[in-house]
């Protein structure tokens, strides 16, 4: 089962194992990804940040072929894209709903050319600004929240900056 939905430019690192796993408990962690896991480094890098968990990093046809699997399991997991478009192909193209979990956290999304800066260490580019009005489409609450007590606002306050 799927207990916390996440987007973060970072995927694995020390806030998701010591600061959203106090939140959200979990056993385990599923970060979608095609670069990170096709390469064998960096799929290894991933694993080791979270040594106490089972941690597994898929490409996106991967996750899709074990989605029904994941949501029958009695294990928690967090489900991690790198960024959004990532995270909407999963929950509206793919439709997959994680369990009892409405609620999209995102988290890191550094500075890049064409991105529009929505607070700290998080910008987002266009393409990113329709995949995250999309899965609010779809019913999901997306808030931006780099840990777990300092929200900086949801995507309502923020998604007139790009036209919606």
């Amino acid at each position: 089962m799927i207990t916390f939905v996440r987007i973060d430019d970072r995927m694995i690192h020390g806030q998701t194992v010591t600061r959203w796993a106090v939140e959200y408990p979990c056993d385990g962690i599923i970060a979608v990804n095609d670069a990170a896991a096709s390469n064998p480094v960096l799929k290894s890098a991933y694993k080791s940040a979270a040594p106490d968990k089972k941690t597994f990093v898929w490409t996106m046809e991967h996750f899709k072929e074990k989605a029904d699997t994941v949501l029958a399991s009695k294990s928690r997991y967090f489900l991690i894209t790198k960024n959004p478009v990532d995270m909407a192909e999963i929950l509206v193209s793919f439709g997959f709903v994680p369990s009892d979990v409405k609620k999209v956290i995102v988290g890191p999304c550094n500075d890049r050319p064409g991105a529009v800066k929505i607070g700290n260490n998080q910008s987002i580019t266009q393409e990113e600004a329709q995949a995250l009005e999309d899965i609010s489409k779809a019913g999901y609450e997306v808030e931006f929240r780099l840990i777990p007590d300092k929200p900086v606002g949801p995507w309502e306050k923020f998604r007139g900056q790009f036209g919606f």
